[in-house]
């Protein structure tokens, strides 16, 4: 099958009608409404997300405004919207859809004509807000085709490029003070690409299609991202090889002093700026781990190199040996209690690299070829680890799984696990969902698969939701230890019944198994159920291609099989019943606040 994110638009468009057959056949989609609110014809652009979306696990449906009626349908027609139901609403505007100022504008008046026209889309998002419990993602605006003042365009009040570039600013500060609005980079795409291939004005002037068929096939694969990632579909690791891909030359052959790294030659700068580029995706929160055909000594060698911009501590997992590769990875990911499908590896080894990918399903290997100047574009043109909000877990992320490493050196100097856990001197805060922890909560929910009983997905908008709701119980946990801070790791949701409590979400980050966090969970759910008057607690488990880990954990809690007649909970799904009659605390290790005495 085509790689989507790679191939040509011809080989899509060719082929699109039969690998929308095949895909569509799949099994295992998730059902996604999406309205797009268009600016311009939006016709060919929904049918490559489509495609893209099914190829990455979604069965879409799409509802298309009118043409240019985006501003009228989200504020004067909701009601089109609201029949429809959507979880995502998509605006999708572009330069020709902005009122702009004049030419002889002042510059004390561009403030307000810049303000007045995000005023347009305040009252577009308000709208969508307040009828629509889903995410909204808004374009920003590429530059205009032309320039009628030249350079001075983007210098005076009046040039139409400025007045983009500030409004590009308001929509961003907008997006920043609303969490249901997520901001769609059109003005970067288009930057990227050139505007001398992202406008077709034969199309336009014809058929009001403002875009190249290349350009609509660059919004839907880089909205495709987007959706990913709300959905907690964005990959967690990238896999390294380390000859010729971290360095330049056979590190066993040629020695530390050999390799080329460094500012001296263009080939050695290359891979300096390659390692960079992998630094950077480590500091926002990207694990990186070595896979090498290597004598482990020997490849670790390679970051004592006074030039090498990677270190040893950069890297979570490292494995060096002449096992093979596919093997390997799949040690890592067992080290490290991740899915494969959170990985992306890279080697400039084609023969390597077409092993994995046929052995390791569900890992992502691009064809990045040999040069390493084009790795860092051909990763970044994966969309790989597309991100929709950047959190103090996700930047911490690699310093945490660091300090798991010294918590299993620790871990060996005990012959008792109960003084081990003592020994961690863990602090839990538990408590009702915070709007502070909200974006987390939600990041959290949509990336969890393995300890995650039910694999129940929320938006931000669903979470708020809730939230607001008397009857759902919310409970969230932190914990940190002498190693460090974990930061927000589980969630609890349930509804609450008048005698019963109804767990319809329960997860938590594997990076704190066996911390006995889940006690200290469950002892919050049963006092605050408790205080409610109710009596009993009913848990669910969906079993799911990852959620193996959980499929005993009711029973190890106590809780006894139950009966139910809900028909979602048909496929092997079951449920579990706690009477709370004589329910005793069980967290013994780890010390407990809440988040206002905290």
């Amino acid at each position: 099958m085509l790689d989507l994110d790679f191939c040509s638009i011809t080989d899509i468009l060719m082929k699109r009608r039969g690998l929308r057959r095949q895909l569509s056949m799949e099994s295992g989609l998730r059902d996604l409404r999406i309205a797009v609110l268009g600016g311009t014809t939006t016709d060919e652009f929904v049918n490559l997300l489509d495609l893209l979306l099914l190829a990455n696990g979604f069965r879409p449906v799409f509802h298309q405004s009118e043409y240019g009626r985006f501003y009228e349908e989200a504020v004067h027609n909701a009601e089109i919207l609201l029949n429809f139901k959507p979880d995502l609403v998509y605006v999708h505007t572009s330069c020709m859809n902005v009122h702009v100022p004049p030419l002889n504008c002042a510059e004390s008046d561009l403030a307000s004509h810049v303000q007045a026209e995000c005023k347009r889309y305040r009252e577009i998002w308000a709208s969508l807000e307040a009828n629509l419990n889903c995410q909204i993602i808004q374009n920003n605006f590429e530059m205009p085709p032309y320039t009628i003042l030249g350079n001075l365009d983007a210098v005076a009040s009046g040039g139409l490029s400025r007045f983009l570039g500030e409004l590009n600013v308001a929509f961003a500060e907008e997006a920043a003070r609303r969490p249901r609005l997520l901001l769609h980079d059109v003005h970067g795409l288009s930057a990227r690409m050139g505007l001398k291939q992202w406008f077709d004005w034969e199309r336009y002037f014809s058929y009001k299609i403002l875009y190249t068929a290349e350009a609509n096939l660059e919004l839907a694969r880089s909205l495709n991202a987007m959706i990913k990632a709300i959905y907690g579909k964005s990959r967690k690791v990238l896999v390294l090889d380390l000859d010729n891909t971290l360095w330049g030359g056979i590190i066993g052959d040629d020695g530390v002093d050999k390799i080329q790294i460094g500012r001296e030659t263009p080939v050695s700068e290359a891979y300096t700026a390659f390692q960079e580029y992998c630094l950077a995706l480590r500091d926002r929160g990207i694990l990186l781990a070595v896979c090498s055909k290597n004598d482990e000594g020997i490849a670790k060698s390679g970051f004592e190199h006074p030039s090498s911009v990677l270190r040893l501590e950069h890297f979570s997992c490292f494995k060096a040996n002449w096992e093979p590769k596919h093997e390997n990875i799949l040690a890592i990911a067992k080290e490290m209690n991740l899915g494969v499908d959170s990985f992306v590896f890279v080697d400039d080894n084609p023969a390597e690299r077409a092993l994995v990918a046929a052995q390791v399903p569900g890992i992502a290997v691009p064809d990045v070829g040999n040069d390493v100047s084009r790795f860092a574009g051909i990763i970044a043109q994966g969309r790989y680890f597309e991100a929709v909000s950047l959190s103090k877990e996700d930047v911490e992320r690699a310093a945490s799984y660091a300090h798991n490493q010294q918590r299993s050196a620790f871990e060996a100097r005990f012959t008792n696990y109960g003084e081990y856990l003592d020994s961690l001197e863990m602090v839990a805060e538990i408590d009702t969902f915070q709007p502070v922890y909200l974006d987390r909560i939600v990041q959290l929910t949509n990336k969890t698969n393995q300890f995650n009983l039910t694999a129940r997905r929320y938006t931000l908008a669903e979470m708020e939701s809730a939230l607001r709701n008397p009857q759902y119980m919310s409970l969230y946990g932190k914990l940190s230890d002498r190693f460090g801070d974990h930061g927000l790791i589980s969630i609890v949701l349930g509804r609450k019944e008048p005698q019963a409590l109804h767990i319809d979400l329960w997860l938590m980050s594997c990076r704190v198994l066996k911390r006995d966090m889940e006690l200290a969970m469950l002892d919050a759910i049963a006092a605050r159920a408790l205080e409610s008057g109710i009596e009993r607690i009913y848990g669910y488990y969906v079993p799911t291609k990852k959620n193996g880990i959980v499929a005993d954990f009711y029973p190890k809690l106590g809780f006894v099989p139950a009966a139910s007649e809900d028909p979602s909970l048909a496929g092997g799904a079951t449920v579990w019943a706690l009477n709370l009659a004589h329910y005793s605390k069980r967290s013994k290790h780890i010390n407990v606040r809440d988040y206002k005495h905290g």
